[in-house]
């Protein structure tokens, strides 16, 4: 994965609105008026975070009549998962193996 596109993702997740967009779009598609509907913001504002997330490549704007419904795009969110992952599998070692030595510690006799 490129490190600009996984840069991107990450700052657009950074703020709570546009992961409350992303949520909502994994229910389904949806508009612009039905994205602002739970905020307490403007269309306007609400439009510029779909920009940010489109940029980001985290979603897409399609045309369906008067519509313009707003898509949810999985890939960026599964390589970002993938990155983590990495991660998580590191740490997940060394918390075994601090459960390893932890459990060893207690089976050793204590001397008096």
């Amino acid at each position: 994965m490129p490190v600009a596109r996984l840069d991107a993702t990450f700052a657009a997740l950074a703020d709570p609105t546009r992961r409350a967009i992303i949520a909502r779009l994994a229910k389904g598609e949806a508009t612009v008026t039905e994205l602002a509907a739970p905020f307490r913001m403007s269309q306007p504002a609400v439009s510029k975070h779909l920009k940010v997330l489109e940029k980001a490549g985290l979603i897409t704007r399609g045309r369906d009549a008067q519509r313009r419904p707003c898509r949810l795009v999985a890939a960026p969110m599964k390589e970002a998962t993938d990155w983590l992952e990495t991660f998580r599998r590191n740490w997940e070692q060394v918390f075994d193996r601090l459960d390893a030595l932890l459990d060893e510690l207690q089976q050793t006799p204590k001397p008096d």
